[in-house]
């Protein structure tokens, strides 16, 4: 390591090393045997580190005398040799803003750190901390600093800063802003940006080993809503317009692919956001209110990968809005709950095995990017909705279903047996003694 002399003077007189001019020798020994002396001038040491101005004092007892010369013993571990070595190099060296280049990396420095701070060497600890506060850290670094650094009390607290707990109206300031871009339509060339926000906050409201980031009030999910709102009116602008169209390619063009399904995606997106935030009503009844005209436009299509793609999201994005309803995270009424089973039913029962056929090809299975729990989880769904209509509707839906040439998917075999073991034994369960005929006009 080149070093800078102290002064004219010292440049003389005070050179590591220099037995000439040394007057104490500094032996740096570990439990291994290791023992190495270094030359070093007394003025030098006692200036700039505490231990050595208590070693070196007049009532220290044990201040031996080698060869007309003090000797200090530092006992230090084999792996912190070096950083001791350095560490004494740097008490010859000025060490002030116009030096940068000392300490050839993170590790290094923190390694140099925690010598100063065992040695008491304060201009070193200044330094030292400077230098890690400002410089970027990789991940193994970090976590060696957060074992390290915390023990070395106040002195060494600015490194830390990075890390600290962020107070909370930071944090909204900068969620606010993340999911207002998040929701928006940037430029194309903008998407990994969006994606990326969009990540980071679903990570932020996420309960993993961690709490949630962020915990959302009434302030919070009003501006959610209102960004899902813009999404949604922008989303419904495109669709009018497909769907009034006076041509069945209208859909197909390139730009309107690519934008309705940049819309799809970032719906299914929203959706995650709304759950965690329990506030999906909204959504539910939105796409519900839209489910006809998105159908429609979806069946003017081919059987192209693209156009299957877009057909994927929005059997994603619906997924997730009869898990909703299916689930009672949102309580819709029976007219309604029937509806939007009868218009996704035979879509997703139609479409399903267009996907598969393409998907048996792996260069367009990469290309759909679809989920494996999707078609399981949206078949439970539909089961579970089924079976909570009233039992004439679901003899309806069940007999539409054994009629229909696509049966296979969805499986409805499960809501089919419940629906035989409930009307089978629905008067012995209903009635009570005495109320048979009351139960019969009912049932009638």
């Amino acid at each position: 390591m080149e070093m800078e002399p102290i002064d004219k003077e010292e440049n003389i007189a005070c050179v590591i090393g220099d037995r000439s001019s040394s007057d104490v020798v500094v032996r740096l020994r570990t439990q291994e045997g290791r023992d190495d002396w270094l030359y070093c001038h007394s003025e030098i040491l006692v200036k700039n580190c505490k231990y050595f101005a208590d070693r070196l004092s007049e009532n220290w007892p044990t201040c031996q005398i080698l060869d007309s010369r003090n000797c200090v013993d530092v006992y230090c571990q084999e792996s912190n040799f070096d950083y001791h070595v350095n560490l004494i190099r740097l008490l010859y060296i000025v060490i002030d803003d116009s030096v940068d280049d000392l300490w050839h990396g993170v590790r290094n420095a923190l390694g140099i750190l925690q010598v100063a701070v065992e040695l008491g060497c304060p201009q070193i600890i200044t330094a030292c901390v400077n230098y890690l506060e400002a410089v970027t850290w990789e991940e193994a670094e970090e976590e060696e600093i957060l074992k390290i650094v915390p023990r070395m009390g106040l002195p060494a607290e600015p490194i830390l800063a990075r890390l600290q707990p962020v107070n909370q109206s930071a944090i909204i300031n900068i969620f606010v802003s993340a999911i207002r871009f998040a929701t928006s339509s940037p430029p194309q060339q903008m998407n990994d940006l969006k994606s990326s926000a969009q990540e980071q906050l679903e990570y932020m409201l996420t309960e993993d080993d961690d709490a949630p980031l962020l915990t959302a009030d009434d302030n919070i999910k009003h501006e959610v809503k209102e960004c899902v709102n813009r999404l949604f009116s922008r989303f419904n602008d495109s669709l009018i317009a497909l769907y009034c169209g006076s041509t069945t390619e209208s859909l197909f063009e390139a730009g309107n692919i690519m934008l309705f399904q940049s819309y799809l995606a970032d719906l299914s997106w929203v959706c995650q956001i709304l759950t965690k935030l329990e506030i999906m009503r909204e959504f539910v009844e939105y796409w519900f209110d839209a489910s006809e005209k998105i159908v429609k436009v979806l069946e003017q299509g081919n059987s192209t990968t693209e156009v299957l793609e877009i057909k994927l999201r929005a059997i994603e994005v619906t997924s997730k809005v009869l898990e909703a309803i299916g689930y009672g995270t949102v309580v819709l009424p029976t007219a309604k709950r029937l509806k939007v089973l009868k218009v996704w039913l035979p879509f997703v029962r139609v479409t399903k095995p267009l996907i598969d056929s393409v998907t048996m090809d792996c260069v367009n299975a990469m290309l759909l990017k679809i989920d494996g729990e999707l078609w399981q989880s949206l078949e439970s769904t539909f089961v579970s909705i089924i079976l909570a209509l009233p039992s004439g509707d679901q003899a309806d839906v069940l007999t539409e279903w054994l009629d229909n040439e696509y049966m296979q998917y969805p499986d409805l075999t499960e809501a089919f047996e419940v629906w035989c073991y409930r009307s089978k034994v629905a008067k012995r369960r209903l009635s009570l003694p005495g109320d048979e005929h009351v139960m019969t006009m009912n049932m009638s």
